[in-house]
């Protein structure tokens, strides 16, 4: 019973780091439920104190994930066009490799807000506003997915 944990909690920590990138998926609480089958093995005990602040952790970036993004794209004039914008270039430039999904959102963006009405100059700042928001959050993500994914590791390794 062990052994399966363990599996399907590396799968959920490996599908929770695509997450982080990917808007589809859930990213960071799909890795934290990965700990949490970890931790149900008798093999693997993480401190209660540990657990709850990592959930804690998670809770406050999901919230900062869709913070950032809204407030670049306020601090920098745009509309919920480029932050819709953003969001589809993402999902779009994830089939176009890793450049698409680098320059997707910007695009994404762009297109929203001239879509919406605004000059070039207008959009293209505000693209950029949503784009780093977007991308703020993403690294944020894939950080703390990274972290899950050490302790789950080291874990393994203690056993």
């Amino acid at each position: 019973m062990d052994l399966l944990l363990i599996i399907i909690a590396g799968l959920f920590l490996l599908t929770g780091f695509l997450g982080s990138v990917l808007p589809i998926l859930p990213g960071i609480p799909l890795s934290y439920l990965g700990l949490i089958l970890l931790h149900l093995t008798s093999t693997v005990q993480f401190s209660s104190r540990f657990l709850i602040v990592l959930g804690i952790v998670v809770i406050i970036v999901q919230l900062l994930d869709f913070i950032i993004p809204v407030w670049g794209t306020k601090k920098t004039g745009g509309s919920k066009a480029g932050v819709r914008g953003s969001l589809i270039g993402l999902f779009a430039g994830f089939f176009m490799g890793p450049w698409g999904i680098i320059t997707g959102p910007f695009v994404g963006a762009l297109l929203g807000e001239l879509l919406v009405g605004k000059t070039s100059q207008k959009a293209i700042k505000a693209a950029l506003g949503t784009f780093l928001g977007l991308l703020t959050g993403t690294i944020l993500k894939l950080v703390l997915a990274g972290i899950m994914i050490y302790y789950y590791v080291e874990a393994l390794v203690r056993i």
